[in-house]
């Protein structure tokens, strides 16, 4: 998969064009057109049963936003897919190439028992760029802008002192460019993106490399997270 150089706008969505193509080469013979998503619901408990909760958060490429949160004790699973957009049952090449207002994002199925939404934030956090707008690292665009899509009052009330503490801890002179929008309709993404890093490790380590992910959360946080 060829990779996006940093921060130049016209080849990102040239690439994320690519991108998709290869993915859709990815598939098996008789795939012959990537699969749209229903959508499912943004609700904490909701058909996830009675002691989960759901938690959406938008990193940048969802391919990276899985394994942090994978390996998250107290996780149940994860979901790659798209939210906080305009239109409706979106594929990936329509987000990708810009006008759905949906970004990347992935949806985390957890126990509240076992790893608290806070833990969550912590870990959203360590995984992402908070101090640039519309963009992640080498993926640009509005569908790569950084969001907390929270499904209560409660997730909302914490999402937001996260924030504030981020902001006051003088960490980040420039600012905080992290939305926090209420979680809406949430569309998961066709199944060649799910667990990308654990069915194609080769490709998945080289567009990480590339995109310089690991580089940049060190310089922003001093330990990458993987």
């Amino acid at each position: 998969m060829s990779f996006k150089k940093r921060y130049q706008g016209l080849f990102a969505k040239r690439v994320n064009q690519a991108k998709w193509l290869l993915a859709c080469l990815l598939l098996t013979a008789s795939v012959t057109a990537c699969a749209r998503s229903a959508p499912e619901s943004a609700a904490p408990t909701q058909a996830e049963g009675a002691n989960t909760a759901t938690a959406i958060f938008a990193g940048g490429c969802f391919w990276c936003m899985e394994p942090p949160y994978d390996k998250l004790p107290g996780v149940i699973s994860t979901t790659s897919g798209y939210t906080a957009g305009r239109t409706a049952n979106p594929s990936y090449e329509q987000v990708s190439s810009g006008g759905t207002g949906h970004v990347e994002a992935v949806k985390v199925v957890y126990d509240p028992a076992k790893v608290s939404y806070a833990k969550l934030l912590e870990v959203f956090w360590r995984n992402i760029d908070p101090t640039v707008l519309n963009r992640q690292f080498c993926d640009v665009g509005d569908m790569y802008r950084s969001g907390i899509y929270p499904a209560d009052d409660q997730q909302r009330q914490l999402a937001e002192a996260s924030k504030t503490a981020l902001q006051d801890s003088g960490r980040f002179p420039g600012g905080i460019a992290t939305e926090i929008e209420p979680a809406s309709a949430f569309y998961a993404a066709e199944d060649y993106h799910q667990d990308y890093y654990v069915n194609n490790p080769v490709r998945y380590k080289f567009y990480r490399f590339n995109c310089g992910r690991d580089q940049r959360l060190s310089e922003l946080w001093g330990k990458a997270e993987s």
